[in-house]
């Protein structure tokens, strides 16, 4: 692909006005993820052929991937305003996702449906309108439709999993983070909620294996961390919480809410000297601190104290 890039480039030097070559640079630009350049073409050629709307669409498609939304709704409206084709709906659907415009979103992806009766992506995309909205029992029905289309639409059974575990439906939730995880073993959010579960029912070391299943899999997931270290904690396995933290600061070395976990080890084990340390460390990494700030000054205050007591 690289060599026809090449190729069609090296036309457009011997040939500016190519217009074929151009556009079809365009879209090997765009496969490719040159998408800048992709862009600059095809508003060469959008310039030269305003009513082409395929080439508005194919624009649309750059600037949403230049994450430009703005300009990527003005190009598909463009774009639909001269040939309203699915395609190009769908994706003006999408970039008002994007922008959080769920409730613009919602009729357009109905217009797809009006003619793509069987479009799982756009059911799915209606149900997540909803869910963003909290409007849940709706979501939840246009959910079960993707999944009519397509039982193996991990992402619908995991929202509809959310909403039962939102509304406390907890063995409905089990049942639908299950199916994800059977459908895509290694999707570390289905196990961090499989977790939550757990300890909320008091599951302990259920909760502690989804935990570590979240970790191996998503090995950035703070939440995850800090919730498997207040059960250490809990269980005073000091040394697994210990080791399990280092782990976790060594792929995230600035990161204030572990530096704070890292502390509440040495408090309980009543080392104050590294307890003092760590909190001071956290509130270093004061910018990814998800913890009160006045708290933890206030907590180094008190540590403080104490040592000067001893001292």
């Amino acid at each position: 692909m690289e060599e026809n890039i090449e190729d069609l480039q090296a036309i457009l030097r011997e040939d500016p006005y190519n217009f074929q070559a151009r556009r079809t640079l365009s879209i090997l630009l765009l496969d490719s993820g040159f998408n800048e350049e992709a862009k600059k073409n095809l508003i060469y050629l959008v310039k030269t052929f305003p009513d082409n709307a395929e080439l508005l669409y194919n624009l649309g498609i750059a600037y949403e991937k230049l994450k430009n939304f703005d300009k990527a709704e003005k190009a598909y409206l463009k774009a639909i305003e001269l040939s309203p084709e699915p395609d190009f709906l769908y994706n003006l659907g999408l970039t008002y996702i994007e922008m959080k415009k769920f409730d613009e979103a919602i009729p357009v992806f109905k217009k797809v449906l009006e003619s793509e009766t069987n479009d799982s992506n756009s059911y799915f995309n209606l149900g997540l309108c909803y869910f963003k909205k909290k409007e849940y029992d709706t979501a939840l029905e246009y959910f079960k439709k993707t999944i009519e289309l397509n039982d193996n639409d991990i992402f619908a059974h995991f929202y509809m999993g959310n909403i039962f575990k939102e509304e406390g439906l907890l063995d409905l939730a089990i049942e639908k983070f299950g199916k994800v995880l059977s459908i895509s073993p290694d999707y570390s959010w289905a196990h961090f909620n499989m977790a939550s579960i757990a300890y909320e029912l008091g599951e302990i070391e259920n909760a502690i294996f989804y935990l570590k299943n979240t970790i191996q899999y998503n090995p950035l997931d703070i939440d995850a961390y800090k919730i498997l270290n207040k059960i250490y904690i809990k269980q005073q396995r000091f040394l697994e919480a210990t080791d399990m933290i280092k782990a976790a600061m060594e792929l995230n070395p600035q990161n204030g809410d572990l530096y704070y976990n890292y502390a509440q080890i040495f408090k309980y084990q009543g080392d104050l000297e590294k307890y003092k340390k760590s909190l001071e460390f956290a509130i270093q990494n004061n910018s990814s601190l998800t913890y009160s700030f006045e708290a933890v000054k206030r907590e180094l205050k008190n540590v403080n104290a104490k040592l000067g007591e001893e001292q």
